[in-house]
């Protein structure tokens, strides 16, 4: 192994270290409550040191986030190439899909949400941003192909397939964080599934073509 090879590996596994710390201060803290600090003394590096790597606790947590959305590309893709299910059937996997994403790792997907309807993405840098940007569209892309799928068969209304899409996406985003906000009240009330299964039957059939 070369000088520059050792290096570029020093350089990953000291990346990797920043962010499985990260990650263990964002979930007891919460994106808004952590700083950098927090992230240097759970992770047993100097602040400076985590500058090197990441620009702020943004585009840290951004780096967090790929891991969620490449997940999700990856479940949507299943869905939409699936050949055995029709339109309808793949609006039903869909939901169970983006259920899988959340409960792969609810306190990222959360603090995603959040981090998408504020202005703290300008505090990401062009790359990440591109990148968060790329994976976000090529995701509804993917969802746009059931809704086309549904549409050219005369199944679904004739609309945008990317702005259904995209509403199905708010739908699901805004359930998420709608119901988190009920349970920092009362943790008791965990009705994400059972809500999330009652949205999808409505937004189903208001697709349908009567």
């Amino acid at each position: 192994m070369g000088i520059e090879e050792r290096k570029e590996r020093e350089k990953e596994r000291r990346r990797q270290q920043i962010m499985v710390a990260a990650k263990r201060v964002f979930s007891d803290k919460g994106f808004a409550k952590t700083t950098m600090e927090d992230i240097s003394k759970e992770s047993e590096l100097s602040t400076g040191t985590l500058y090197l790597y990441f620009k702020n606790k943004e585009e840290l947590f951004a780096s967090l986030s790929f891991r969620i959305l490449q997940y999700l590309l990856i479940r949507l893709e299943h869905v939409s190439k699936e050949p055995e299910m029709g339109p309808e059937e793949k609006i039903r996997a869909l939901k169970d899909a983006l259920y899988d994403v959340y409960d792969f790792d609810p306190l990222i997907i959360i603090n995603m949400f959040h981090l998408q309807s504020s202005e703290t993405l300008m505090n990401l840098s062009p790359k990440i941003l591109d990148e968060m940007k790329d994976m976000s569209r090529k995701s509804i892309g993917e969802m746009a192909k059931i809704f086309q799928e549904g549409i050219d068969q005369g199944i679904f209304i004739d609309a945008h397939p990317l702005a259904l899409a995209d509403s199905l996406w708010s739908m699901f985003s805004g359930l998420v964080l709608w119901e988190e906000s009920k349970r920092i009240i009362n943790p008791k009330k965990d009705f994400l599934k059972s809500t999330l299964s009652l949205a999808f039957d409505v937004f189903a059939r208001g697709i349908k073509k009567s």
